[in-house]
C-alpha cells in the first residue's frame, strides 16, 4: 500500500489502541491527549532515533519547568501588591524565558518538544479540579502533573515510533 495508507492505518489502529488503553486497563497511568501531543511532536521533530530522544527529553523538561512553576504560583498570595494575576504571569513569563534560554544545551534544543510538555502540564493543572496546588504538586502519585503528563508523553513518543515503523512495513516500495 502507498506510504499514506499505510500511515493513516497504523496511526489510526494504534490509536485505537492507546485510545481503550487510556480509558480502560491503564486508566490513570496516562492521558490520551497528552500522549497524542508527544506522538505529534515526535513526527514533527522528524519521527527519527532522534526525533524519539527529543521528544521524550524536551517534553519532559517542559512539565519539568511547568511543575517547577506550578509550585511557584501556589507560593504567590491572593493579596500580593501586584496582584495574583500579574504575578502569575511574570512567573510564567520567567519560566518560558529559561525554558527556551535551555536549547543552548543540545540535549534540550527542541524548543517545540519543550513547550509541549510545558503546555501540557499546564492543561491538566488547569482544567482538572483541585490539581494545581502543593499537595499534589509535591506528592508521589499519579495525580502529580511531573509523574503522568511525563509519563502520557514517554507512551505517546513510543506509540509514534511503533506507528511509524508498522506503516514502513506496511508500504509498498
Amino acid at each position: 500500500m502507498n506510504k499514506l495508507t499505510a500511515l493513516s492505518l497504523s496511526i489510526g489502529s494504534l490509536s485505537g489502541l492507546a485510545t481503550f488503553l487510556a480509558v480502560g486497563p491503564a486508566n490513570g497511568l496516562f492521558f490520551i491527549w497528552a500522549a497524542t501531543i508527544a506522538w505529534a511532536a515526535y513526527f514533527f521533530l522528524g519521527a527519527t532515533k532522534e526525533a524519539l530522544v527529543n521528544t521524550i527529553v524536551c517534553g519532559i523538561f517542559g512539565v519539568f519547568m511547568a511543575w517547577i512553576t506550578a509550585i511557584l504560583l501556589t507560593e504567590i498570595s491572593p493579596e500580593a501588591t501586584l496582584g495574583f494575576p500579574l504575578m502569575a504571569a511574570i512567573t510564567v513569563a520567567v519560566s518560558v524565558v529559561v525554558l527556551c534560554l535551555a536549547a543552548s544545551i543540545p540535549q534540550l534544543a527542541a524548543i517545540p518538544a519543550s513547550v509541549l510538555g510545558y503546555s501540557s502540564t499546564f492543561a491538566y493543572l488547569l482544567q482538572t479540579a483541585d490539581k494545581l496546588n502543593k499537595e499534589v504538586l509535591l506528592g508521589v502519585s499519579l495525580d502529580n502533573p511531573l509523574v503522568v503528563i511525563s509519563l502520557s508523553i514517554v507512551i505517546g513518543t513510543y506509540f509514534g515510533q511503533l506507528s511509524g515503523q508498522l506503516a514502513a512495513k506496511w508500504t509498498k516500495e
